[in-house]
């Protein structure tokens, strides 16, 4: 009886477990909310001036650290300027660089799919070419090459990211259409002369709706990543103007003195990049019954 009880628990345990996937992410969503807050209420929510320099303050711990003050809940850098103002109006960029960049490169790259996978033969042939060719392309060196040229900045950050990042979507959307095309409803309205832009509109983009909005959410973490690499590098987002990968950048020499310089944007990196991580895998199992049996 006993070996029953026991059995039973073991199975739920399991089944629980199984099903954590669908629980609705309120972690991940919270983070999120936190970083769009920051991002639309930067300037409102600041308590300091992030670019403001104050030299008497410089290097000060967080406020839970001996020697802290709540004056600068997490402490200032080699300039004196406020790590939790600078955080917030990082978030702008970061949210502003990853919303232009997912936007663009999503309508690129679902326009080029449903081109590849609808009409096929040798339109599909050159665009599945040109996707190889283009993720052939190193991105770090594509980077190089357009801020060398072009000079670094926010546009082009945008630039470099949507070139890297399109074809993501078109070779995801491509597969999909492969799929959708053969559908009797795509037939009978070939048969009855349907502009095939109206057929895009009314039967392929509605079914595609669901994938395009999983591909952005898990998109969302590695473009934050890839611009706060470009900052980091100086490829990106020049000062005055403040990025996550910029502050890391700027406290790098002093990780032994003042650990705070990097370890505080690092989290807000990472949190950014694990909670849209989470919603996006949250999404593709509920929209996906045959993942969510699993």
């Amino acid at each position: 009886m006993i070996e029953v009880l026991r059995n039973k628990r073991l199975f739920s345990f399991l089944s629980n477990s199984s099903n954590s996937g669908t629980r609705f992410p309120f972690f991940a969503v919270g983070v999120l909310m936190l970083v769009a807050s920051a991002a639309l209420l930067g300037p409102l929510i600041t308590p300091h001036d992030p670019g403001k320099i104050n030299l008497p303050e410089v290097l000060n711990p967080p406020a839970w650290v001996e020697g802290g003050t709540t004056k600068y809940l997490l402490g200032t850098d080699n300039l004196g300027r406020d790590i939790l103002s600078r955080i917030i109006d990082g978030a702008r960029v970061s949210v502003m660089v990853a919303f232009y960049a997912i936007v663009l490169s999503g309508l690129i790259g679902t326009l080029a799919g449903m081109t590849a996978g609808f009409f096929g033969g040798w339109v599909d042939s050159v665009i599945s070419r040109l996707i190889d060719v283009q993720m052939s392309v190193p991105s770090l060196a594509l980077a190089m090459l357009l801020a060398s040229v072009l000079g670094p900045s926010e546009g082009i950050v945008v630039l470099i990211i949507v070139l890297t990042y399109w074809t993501w979507y078109a070779r995801i959307v491509r597969g999909e259409v492969l799929s959708l095309r053969e559908r009797d409803y795509i037939s009978l309205a070939k048969i009855a002369n349907v502009r095939t832009p109206i057929i895009f509109i009314r039967h392929l983009i509605p079914n595609l709706l669901n994938t395009l909005l999983v591909l952005a959410t898990l998109q969302f973490g590695s473009v934050i990543v890839f611009e706060a690499g470009l900052s980091f590098l100086g490829l990106g987002i020049q000062p005055p103007s403040v990025s996550w990968g910029g502050m890391l950048a700027d406290g790098r020499n002093y990780i032994e003195v003042a650990w705070w310089l990097i370890t505080i944007p690092g989290i807000a990196i990472m949190l950014a990049c694990l909670a849209s991580n989470i919603l996006g895998d949250w999404l593709r199992d509920t929209f996906d019954p045959q993942r969510r049996q699993l």
